[in-house]
């Protein structure tokens, strides 16, 4: 493919404001160049404050040829005033020139021209959260909603003090066509970086980039079932499933380059102009579907996918004023990352499955995970960084010996999770990498966390009155859902459901119900989550513990995504008749012991307690960090309340 010589945008995307404090703001930025910047601040009734950006408070990290990320990490020897709006502006240094925002990012400003803000907030009071965010759902996006929301509030005290995405922020196991023509035109326009591939049926991610061959059909990349079993496992009626297990895994990412791209794609409008979405040609000898459903399936998703790109401006905007947390899920690496011990055996006992998954991993350290926590993930930063020097000064390419054991150090890493202080501090879990194994049947769901990452988290309790915690799947889901996921595993099918939650590993379960049940964890305590594609509220209380806790059971999901339709009906509705208070269903439940109360959406039909639909949610906290209004910004424009529900038990 010839390359395109015209000149490329300094900025591809950001900044996008991280971990920020009154000593210390952390930004992440990608550019096409290494660039000298420098960060103006002008807080509300103050002078203005300008910080150089050297290489002391800035990482520069090749990831391509013309493309690198820029994490800035800046400590404020003053600190910033709290709880009031703080204009920025950042500036690029190129010889003589400098260009702030109005001149390299325009979409960036607000509608007046006025340059982005931050708030710094003195405590918790208002949360956006919100999960599962997949271009090609046929459905808003969650985060062009809330920029419309805060563009609505704009005084500092109106101002969520964080945005928590909370798992699934790409989808690197269920990519549109389109979008994989992008990921493709885009790694080829910025020269990202290539590698060496062992175990897959190309040599090298050149080949599986330039070959149409394996659009709809990256299945076939794995070793066949005839020759690689163990890659494959058997189903119902004899057919054969890979252990990249979505049911939309046609289009996996593989490489390292791939989950940049998908990254740059998903968060920015700019490398938008840099691609085309053109249909590619078809190899007729692998190709999993026919010239005309091809095409068909092509441009509807074509259609979706240009919506997408349309709302991106406004998501931009909301990134480069709202100070965001992350944490991944399972579709942000693949499809059931983790979910049993054998599922582990089998993926990593291969080099090319390994390969993908610590390629998904070494995107979510530098996209994702070092922004959350930089000190927690130097030493993991510094090893990616090291390889990733190393491929710039070998012509671009990685070396396949050195990538192999960074994955192994990543796989291996134990402190993704990590805390946030303020009132109330944010406890965020990793529910995906510190697994509880099941010692009766490695086929069998993993609890969530382990005995030791569970008894680190109820430290983290200990001494707080209030705590917000973040887990990606809900604590306290619903009922019938996770009656149905032990079916399926008990019939040896728990990767048919994804029968993944708190209540299927029983260690896990009763360690996390003792928590809360102790005497030394009195306080309220409010879970946010995501996962599931629908939304809604429990509030939570300890049967026969007049002084014992509350909790709160919040999710939303999906910022762009939903549960099909009729069967979220059929299962909320199955679920209110067989477990309705009184039922005696309730106590052969691992959650007897607690008093389950829904909250009812207010726009929903009456006795529904599900809300379908994207959208992000909104929580307003009190002084004593319980949820004082709880709410949903549907991506259709309009808000889902829900309201504390009568006192009577689920």
């Amino acid at each position: 493919m010839p390359q395109d010589t015209t000149p490329l945008p300094d900025v591809l995307a950001g900044p996008l404001l991280r971990r920020l404090a009154p000593d210390r703001l952390v930004l992440w930025l990608a550019t096409s160049r290494p660039l000298g910047l420098s960060l103006e601040l002008t807080p509300t009734a103050e002078p203005l404050r300008r910080y150089a950006i050297d290489s002391a408070s800035c990482r520069r990290v090749p990831v391509g040829r013309h493309a690198w990320l820029h994490l800035i990490d800046l400590p404020l020897d003053t600190p910033l005033p709290r709880d009031t709006r703080i204009a920025y502006d950042l500036y690029l240094h190129d010889g003589d020139q400098e260009l702030g925002i109005a001149d390299w990012g325009p979409h960036l400003l607000d509608d007046d021209g006025q340059r982005p803000t931050f708030v710094l907030a003195s405590r918790h009071h208002r949360l956006l959260h919100g999960s599962c965010r997949k271009p090609h759902h046929d459905g808003g996006d969650g985060l062009v909603r809330a920029a419309a929301w805060l563009a609505e509030h704009p005084t500092p005290e109106e101002r969520p003090a964080w945005l928590l995405m909370t798992g699934d922020q790409i989808y690197a196991d269920d990519v549109a066509g389109p979008m994989l023509v992008a990921i493709h035109g885009l790694i080829n326009r910025l020269g990202l970086f290539d590698e060496p591939l062992e175990g897959a049926v190309v040599a090298d991610s050149r080949a599986l980039h330039g070959d149409a061959a394996y659009y709809y059909a990256r299945e076939s990349l794995l070793p066949d079932v005839e020759s690689s079993d163990n890659l494959r496992e058997r189903f119902f009626g004899g057919v054969r499933k890979p252990i990249f297990t979505s049911a939309n895994a046609h289009n996996h990412l593989a490489t390292f380059a791939e989950m940049v791209a998908m990254y740059l794609l998903v968060w920015s409008p700019t490398p938008w102009a840099l691609v085309e979405m053109a249909p590619p040609t078809l190899d007729a000898e692998h190709a999993a579907l026919s010239h005309e459903q091809f095409h068909e399936l092509f441009h509807e998703q074509q259609a979706v996918i240009e919506r997408f790109v349309a709302g991106l401006p406004a998501c931009a905007w909301l990134l480069a004023r709202l100070p965001t947390l992350m944490i991944f899920d399972d579709h942000d690496i693949t499809d059931d990352w983790n979910l049993s011990a054998d599922w582990e055996r089998t993926a990593y006992g291969h080099p090319f499955s390994r390969r993908i998954i610590g390629n998904a991993l070494l995107g979510y350290l530098l996209c994702q995970g070092w922004g959350n926590d930089p000190d927690r993930l130097a030493e993991p930063l510094a090893e990616g960084i090291q390889v990733l020097e190393a491929a710039e000064a070998n012509g671009g390419w990685l070396d396949g010996d050195a990538l192999d054991a960074l994955i192994q150090r990543l796989l291996r890493f134990e402190g993704w999770e990590y805390q946030v202080p303020g009132e109330p501090p944010l406890v965020v879990l990793d529910t995906r990498t510190r697994r509880w194994r099941s010692e009766r049947n490695p086929k069998r769901p993993s609890g969530l966390m382990d005995w030791e990452a569970l008894s680190d988290f109820q430290q983290a309790l200990l001494g707080h009155p209030s705590t917000i915690i973040v887990s990606p799947a809900p604590m306290f889901g619903v009922k019938l859902i996770e009656v149905i996921q032990k079916l399926f595993t008990l019939a040896g099918k728990p990767l048919m459901v994804d029968a993944e939650n708190w209540m299927a590993h029983r260690g896990a379960a009763s360690v996390l119900l003792n928590i809360f049940r102790h005497s030394r964890t009195p306080g309220n305590y409010v879970v946010l989550s995501g996962d599931v594609h629908y939304s809604f509220a429990y509030d939570i209380r300890i049967r026969q513990r007049r002084h014992g806790p509350r909790l709160w059971q919040i999710t939303s999901s999906g910022i762009k995504n939903a549960f099909p339709d009729t069967l979220l009906d059929w299962f909320d509705r199955l679920n209110r008749w067989l477990y309705a208070p009184g039922s005696p269903l309730n106590w052969f439940t691992k959650r007897r012991r607690l008093a389950i109360t829904p909250r009812d959406p207010d726009r929903a039909h009456a006795g529904e307690r599900l809300w379908n639909g994207s959208g992000i949610g909104l929580v307003d906290f009190d002084e004593r960090g319980r949820p004082r209004e709880i709410r949903q910004l549907d991506a259709r424009g309009f808000e889902v309340h829900f309201p504390p529900a009568p006192q009577e038990e689920a």
